[in-house]
């Protein structure tokens, strides 16, 4: 192999490493590579920025046909993070379950931390908030708020969830965007594909926080916090109380402060740990559960993966989808 050959194989490897892999495509049309590799590497590539850019509807990765066993199995995990696009898709993704997702999340947070891409973490992060009180109900209910199983979760005794005229009345303290979000939920599963996709780009994580609202925060709480057994309840509220204040910390008010786009500013590593810190501080007052948040595990959020755990209530740690698919990547590069 030449010089130069080896100085891009390198620049190859490393941008691998560092999971830039939109680069790493657009550059192999430069590289003499056959044909197969060269279809197996920009599949890879194109794979691995889908998981880099979450953009987690995309994950299933059309015709896979023959691809590689290693890359099929990546797919299939990635997969879990995923929302059905159909009402009806026997894969219920991350309506069954959050923690896959969440575990993938805390990888791709501390992979735009480590190309200091702060704006790209701080979206990460907000993205983190609305879905998080779905992570502790998920415990409770054995789903996500699964608009396939919430007519029937919330079909309890004294139950004002999705009630129009209980919300109109103001029996029911979901403001208004939750309270249509939660009307729409226990219809949406029964109507098309359209529709679905519209509500869980625009709707799910107002749900999501509705939850919260009634675990937390309802000063008339109904029959869906009502009916489960107090200590279920009692925890429930903790975590949900912590969920909501993580959403209304100071690193999740840094998305709205400067960095897409309002102030044409872009807070440093320096200013995230700085208000991560104060966050944090904020976070471990608040009870046994907040408490998590201070433990040092090693995160570039110290504490991060520790409070998802803690309300979760199994252990969450960043996952190494990314990781692999750089690592095969490489391995497919230097195949002869």
């Amino acid at each position: 192999m030449s010089t130069n050959a080896d100085l891009a194989h390198q620049l190859i490897v490393t941008l691998c490493h560092r999971y830039a892999f939109g680069d790493v495509r657009a550059l192999l049309p430069g590289f003499e590579l056959p044909a197969p590799k060269l279809a197996r590497m920009r599949r890879l590539c194109l794979f691995g920025q889908r998981l880099a850019d979450l953009d987690a509807e995309d994950f299933d990765m059309d015709g896979l046909e023959g691809a590689q066993p290693d890359l099929v199995s990546l797919v299939e995990r990635a997969k879990r993070c995923r929302m059905p696009q159909e009402p009806g898709e026997a894969d219920r993704g991350a309506l069954k379950t959050m923690r896959p997702a969440f575990r993938l999340l805390l990888e791709v947070l501390e992979a735009r931390w480590r190309r200091a891409d702060m704006a790209g973490l701080v979206s990460c992060a907000h993205i983190m908030s609305e879905y998080l009180p779905l992570l502790v109900w998920e415990s409770v209910w054995g789903h996500a708020a699964d608009p396939a199983l919430l007519p029937a979760t919330v079909d309890v005794m004294g139950s004002r969830f999705g009630d129009r005229q209980a919300q109109e009345e103001r029996r029911c303290d979901h403001n208004r965007t939750d309270a249509g979000a939660t009307q729409r939920a226990l219809k949406v599963a029964s109507g098309p594909g359209e529709g679905w996709r519209a509500y869980l780009d625009r709707q799910h994580s107002n749900v999501s926080h509705a939850l919260a609202v009634c675990a937390s925060r309802c000063r008339n709480r109904c029959g869906v916090v009502n009916s489960l057994d107090k200590p279920v309840r009692d925890s429930l509220e903790d975590r949900c109380s912590v969920a909501l204040s993580f959403g209304d910390s100071a690193l999740i008010r840094l998305r709205h402060a400067a960095p897409v786009g309002h102030g044409f500013g872009v807070p440093s590593r320096e200013e995230v740990s700085e208000v991560w810190a104060r966050s944090r501080e904020a976070l471990a007052k608040r009870g046994e559960i907040g408490a998590a948040v201070a433990t040092d595990d090693g995160f570039c959020l110290p504490g991060l993966p520790s409070l998802f755990t803690a309300l979760a209530g199994v252990e969450l740690v960043p996952d190494t989808l990314l990781r692999d698919v750089a690592d095969l990547a490489v391995r497919t590069l230097s195949e002869a």
